[in-house]
Parts: structure tokens; C-alpha cells; sequence
């Protein structure tokens, strides 16, 4: 079933009849050489230990807020100098050269064995996390194919038709002007923004609605944008990269048993389109593995980085059970980039990512649909203009738009996020191993189970192509609501 409402599947289809072929600016890469180092000597040898508390900086702070759950204990007192949740510089201070805070401690530390309150059937959270470099491929690399586990892997693209499309030269368009010419034939959504049925990239019959959501961590300063969203009850996705995920696991805990969607982000952050069919496996089932370790829950949604995706990347996330989520373009080229992760670097100023942000709010105002903005967490200068200037400009814009994580604002339940919780009989669409679930772990028997009733193999359409298959997940949608979508078989 597409995932716009007509209003919006007829803009696209006037701009795909126009080729329209705006190039996607590549942004840096996930790796961060500045905090990685840091990070990893503070997070990934520990995994029941908090971060240091932040030292005073520049900045109005309104207090904190810490979360309760079952099986919980909240931080322990913060001193008067520290730093917490709403602290942020002037607009002018954000920038590549801005002095770093310490890290913030996680909002709450969660014992094994707590469970989600937010939403019924949530697994346990799993024992601690405890790195073992042997266990997992190098960080912020293209995971090694000959693995036993990427092997196991790769059987869930049988019976599913991948597209037989080579790998780009670069993910760019300027770099590969052959494959950017038949863009739309191959559902490139770097040049020309095409996108498939399949893909999820507004929020439906939902104006006014903004779907939040963050990408590239869990990382160094996540836990400040966790305070803040704390104090505000706001709830977001958090798109994480498998190599962040195992530098910083307790990060990730807070982000799940806090009520924010969790969902695959790669291990390495490349352009799949780049890759091999085997590499883009590995890419997505190693950063499945990281996130179902230590939260205990599968995800069941994705986003490529750099939006790079294209009918074959598209089919092999769907036979792994992932929904691409892209973020909303208009049929005019309008990418809802706030290009926060141009500011590290010194590509652009705060001041420019903001204004392109206010540019993007006077867009999203006119649409009949909910949108979804590209934000990071990676660094702290994203998650300065996040909790000091995009969000409270939202919030605050008249009329005020209503924050939704994307899944909420697409009307999944918490339930189908996730394939161990998962109700709906068709929703992922999973080719799993012979006693049903998938096999997360690689090691060749199926541990991530749904609770619908049907095993996986049983719900698996072999031999269909993804852009082919007709989803029941918006089943708890309202009659008037599924009235205003399309189907298209």
C-alpha cells in the first residue's frame, strides 16, 4: 500500500513524469575520527558505567528530567555546575571550532530484565552489553562478506526477486552520469528523488505533523538530546548506526526503554548503493545483530544513509525485513535537509542550516501531509540546533506542530517496530529459517520470532518483487483515514 495519501502519490507522479534531477549533497561520513577515539575509551569498555557528567557552558538550562521503568534506578545527583538537557550556545557560538562539552550521564540506568511500559509484549532487555572486539566486525568498515554470519544472512534473499542493478560509482550523481541518467528506471532516490511504494517518506493525511527523528548515533552527546526530549515529552526515531551502537550501549537502552523508535542505520554508514548485494547484507544484519544484543529488540525499519537507495537496495532490505524511511522531498526538488551536518565541518554556518530549517517549516505548512526532516545526533553541534533552535521553533510556530516519531506518525503501533512484538501477520514481509524468525545472531536457527500467530517462512512471498507486495500494517488505521490512501498492486 503506498505510504502517501493521493494528494501526494499525484504531486510525485507530475514530478517523476519531469525528471526532475536535483543532486543530493553528499554530507561527511558516520566515522567521527574527533569523538570516536574518546568514545570508545570511555563507553566500549564499560557497559554498566554512566559517562562523566558535563562541566557548566554557555546557555540557558531549565532543569532535567529522568525516566522511570520497571527494573530501573534514576542517575545519581547531578552537581550544581553541571550541564543538563535544555543548556545550548547563542545561534552565532554554533560551530566546527565551538568548545566541547564533557558527555552527559544516560537519563537512567536500566537492569536486565526491565521492560518497555510504553507498549505490551516488549522483550526484556537482554544482560548487559559487554564488548568483545572478536564478536564484531571492525567499526566504520564495510563488514567482511566471508563471514559465517553475513552467510547466513544472505539466505533471506532467497526467493526474492533482487534487481539485477550494478553498484553506482560513488552514490553521486555528478560521479556517475550513466546511472543518473536512468535514475528513474532504477529508483534512485539520490538523483531525482524517486522513490517506491514501499518506502515511507511523509506522514500521511497528517498536516502539521512533523516526524521526528535522528541519525548517525547513538553517540557522545545523544544523552543531552534525551533530556531534553524528556522535559519536553517528545518522542523520536533514532535511525543508529551499528558501530555507534556497540561503542555506546547504554545510550541505546535509554533511547529504547525512554519510548523513542529504534531503527537499523547500517554498520559503516556507505552509500549501499555502492555495494555488493553481499556487502549491503552485512551492512544492515550487523547493525541488526548490534541493536537486537543489547535492547533484545529487532527493528523492523531502516533509512539509507545519504537517502541512497535504489530498487535493489529497496529489495534486499525488505527481504530482510526492513521498511526504508526517507525523508520527505517535495515534487519540486525541496529536500527536508536542515544540512545540520554541514556545520561540524564549516560547510555552513548556523545561522544558514537554520534559515534553511525556517524554509523548510514555511514548506511543511502548506502540505496536506505530515513531513519527516533529516536531523543528527553525532555531533554536538546538531544537537545544539536541535534542542536550542529547530525543535523549539516547531513548538513554538503558530499554529505549533505536533512532534510524532515517524512510525507514530505513519500509524504503526510500538508493536510492529519490532519483530519479536510484532501483531500483524504480513508486516515485515520476513523470509526466515525453516523453524520461522529470523536469525539475527547468524548462526543458522531463526531467535527473532513475531507474535502474529504465523511463522516467517510461512509469511514470506516468495518469488514476488518488493514493489508487489501489498502490506496490512495500517490495519489500525481509521476507515476515514484509510479512505484518503491508494493501493496500488
Amino acid at each position: 500500500m503506498k505510504l502517501q495519501t493521493l494528494s501526494v502519490l499525484l504531486a510525485v507522479a507530475a514530478a517523476n513524469a519531469s525528471k526532475i534531477n536535483h543532486l543530493h549533497l553528499k554530507r561527511q561520513t558516520t566515522s567521527s575520527t574527533a569523538t570516536s577515539a574518546t568514545v570508545a575509551a570511555s563507553s566500549i569498555s564499560s557497559s554498566t558505567g554512566s559517562s562523566a557528567v558535563s562541566a557548566s557552558a554557555t546557555g540557558t538550562s531549565t532543569g532535567t528530567s529522568t525516566g522511570t521503568a520497571t527494573g530501573s534506578t534514576t542517575s545519581a545527583a547531578v552537581p550544581a555546575s553541571a550541564t543538563w538537557g535544555t543548556s545550548f550556545p547563542p545561534l552565532s557560538q554554533i560551530s566546527s571550532g565551538m568548545p566541547s562539552e564533557v558527555t552527559q550521564a544516560v537519563t537512567t540506568t536500566y537492569s536486565p530484565g526491565a521492560t518497555p511500559t510504553y507498549f505490551s509484549g516488549a522483550s526484556p532487555l537482554p544482560s548487559a552489553f559487554v564488548f568483545v572486539a572478536a564478536d564484531w566486525p571492525a567499526q566504520d568498515k564495510i563488514p567482511d562478506t566471508s563471514s559465517s554470519e553475513v552467510q547466513e544472512w544472505l539466505k533471506e534473499l532467497d526467493g526474492w526477486d533482487i534487481p539485477d542493478l550494478s553498484p553506482t560509482v560513488d552514490g553521486t550523481c555528478v560521479s556517475d552520469p550513466a546511472n543518473a541518467a536512468n535514475a528513474s528506471a532504477r529508483g534512485w532516490w539520490t538523483c531525482g528523488g524517486w522513490t517506491r511504494d514501499t518506502d515511507i517518506t511523509v506522514c500521511p493525511g497528517k498536516p502539521m505533523t512533523w516526524g521526528t527523528s535522528f541519525d548517525d548515533g547513538p553517540a557522545f552527546y545523544t544523552t543531552k538530546l534525551l533530556h531534553f526530549l524528556s522535559e519536553k515529552a517528545i518522542k523520536a526515531t533514532f535511525f543508529d548506526v551499528g558501530s555507534r551502537c556497540i561503542e555506546n550501549p547504554n545510550v541505546l537502552r535509554d533511547e529504547y526503554m525512554s519510548g523513542h523508535e529504534i531503527a537499523v542505520h547500517t554498520w559503516s554508514h556507505p552509500h549501499l548503493t555502492t555495494l555488493t548485494n553481499a556487502q549491503i547484507v552485512a551492512e544492515l544484519g550487523w547493525t541488526r545483530k548490534a541493536i537486537k544484543t543489547i535492547i533484545g529488540a529487532t527493528p523492523t525499519t531502516m533509512r539509507p544513509p545519504y537517502g541512497d537507495i535504489d530498487d535493489r537496495v529497496r529489495a534486499i532490505s525488505l527481504a530482510m525485513g526492513m521498511i526504508p524511511i526517507i525523508w520527505t522531498r517535495t515534487p519540486s526538488g525541496v529536500s527536508f535537509d536542515t544540512f545540520d551536518w554541514e556545520i561540524p565541518g564549516g560547510v555552513v554556518t548556523s545561522e544558514a542550516s537554520f534559515s534553511q530549517f525556517e524554509g523548510i517549516l514555511g514548506n511543511a505548512s502548506t502540505l496536506d501531509d505530515g513531513f519527516i526532516v533529516l536531523e543528527h545526533d553525532l555531533y554536538e553541534q546538531t544537537v545544539d540546533m536541535a534542542i536550542g533552535y529547530t525543535l523549539p521553533a516547531a513548538m513554538s510556530h503558530n499554529p505549533p506542530f505536533t512532534l510524532e516519531p515517524i512510525g507514530q506518525c505513519n500509524g504503526i503501533p510500538y508493536t510492529n517496530m519490532y519483530v519479536e512484538s510484532n501483531l500483524n501477520a504480513s508486516f515485515p514481509v520476513l523470509n526466515g529459517t525453516s523453524d520461522g524468525g529470523i536469525d539475527t545472531d547468524g548462526d543458522g536457527s531463526g531467535d527473532a520470532k513475531s507474535k502474529n500467530g504465523t511463522s516467517s517462512a510461512a509469511s514470506s512471498s516468495n518469488g514476488a518483487s518488493p514493489q508487489h507486495i501489498t502490506y496490512t500494517l495500517y490495519a489500525t488505521l481509521s476507515l476515514a483515514t484509510l479512505a484518503a490512501f491508494v493501493a496500488i498492486l
